[in-house]
């Protein structure tokens, strides 16, 4: 069963803090860092920050083994205050070039979905499983609760990923490609929809 991750202890916390980071060592993302083993210790805080903000802001879940995990906001109800404060405690904890690196990025493949983003919508802030842990449906799983929450309140669900992969694998859980956008260093973001309830593209 997959559930909201709630009452954590620190070691419960830092666990998912080291899987999270390890699965997105090898991101696109982070493309403009390095090669993996120069980026590995700037990603490995990055993302701890980042799931510090998604288990505060109350929206990460996660299954019974700790195994997989899935951060899920609505943006009607996005909160502005934790995530200004995240990037602060980025930019005090990462060589401010890479935080640059990075902020540019996001500007520029912030408007990949932006007409589709503008309406209430779901939008999966990150997926993961633990390496040693693929392939057992644990993804799927995690999906297939995010479809059902996006069901429950009637408005789209958002996946955005900058690996070609993912994209695939998103498609193949019954999400729609709706648009690319390849940014000045290379990496192309790819945004998917599950609209509920239509057959239709969501950039129709």
């Amino acid at each position: 069963m997959i559930r909201k991750a709630e009452n954590l202890s620190e070691e419960q916390l830092d666990k998912i803090r080291k899987t999270v980071g390890e699965a997105f060592v090898s991101n696109e993302l982070f493309h403009n860092w390095g090669s993996e083993a120069e980026r590995h210790d700037d990603v490995m805080k990055y993302m701890a920050l980042y799931v510090d903000y998604v288990y505060r802001a109350g929206e990460l879940y996660a299954n019974e083994e700790m195994t997989g995990f899935i951060g899920l906001e609505d943006s009607a109800h996005a909160p502005v205050l934790p995530r200004i404060r995240m990037i602060f405690r980025m930019l005090r904890s990462i060589p401010y070039s890479r935080m640059k690196a990075i902020l540019r990025y996001a500007n520029e493949i912030g408007r990949a979905n932006e007409k589709f983003a503008k309406k209430r919508h779901l939008d999966a802030l990150m997926v993961c499983v633990d390496k040693a842990h693929q392939g057992e449906g644990i993804a799927s799983r995690l999906v297939d609760l995010a479809k059902k929450k996006a069901d429950a309140l009637g408005i789209p669900l958002l996946f955005d990923t900058d690996m070609k992969d993912y994209a695939d694998m998103y498609r193949h859980l019954g999400c729609k490609l709706y648009g690319t956008l390849t940014a000045e260093n290379g990496v192309t973001r790819y945004s998917l929809a599950y609209d509920p309830g239509r057959s239709r593209s969501p950039s129709a």
